[in-house]
């Protein structure tokens, strides 16, 4: 069965924007962000793939110029469509993707399998 957890209105994610949250996976607490680039929705784990640190400083996950998302601690740069790091010290390995889905003008999360 599919699981899914309310983010925000899609009103509330214009281009540009991104948005943290909270969600559990395999009993642990995890933290994800979403993320509307250019009008694509995006979500993946807050993770770095460098060592698993925020990449965020307070909700900034986009470089200056708004073209990809970086690693505030490690400086890893990662393609926002596909998650994949393109500079930096995870090079070649990508962010844990998380599938968006809008449901009536609601954003959700589609939370990953849990094991059987």
């Amino acid at each position: 069965m599919t699981r899914t957890q309310p983010l925000c209105l899609a009103a509330d994610l214009p281009p540009g924007r991104t948005l943290k949250f909270a969600y559990t996976h395999e009993g642990i607490q995890r933290a994800g962000f979403a993320a509307n680039v250019r009008g694509h929705l995006v979500a993946y784990e807050n993770a770095c793939r460098h060592i698993p640190m925020p990449l965020d400083d307070d909700n900034d996950f986009f470089t200056t110029d708004g073209e990809f998302f970086i690693c505030r601690t490690h400086g890893a740069i990662y393609e926002p469509l596909n998650g994949r790091c393109i500079h930096g010290p995870c090079g070649g390995l990508s962010l844990k993707p998380l599938r968006v889905v809008e449901v009536k003008g609601e954003l959700r999360i589609v939370l990953p399998e849990e094991p059987a």
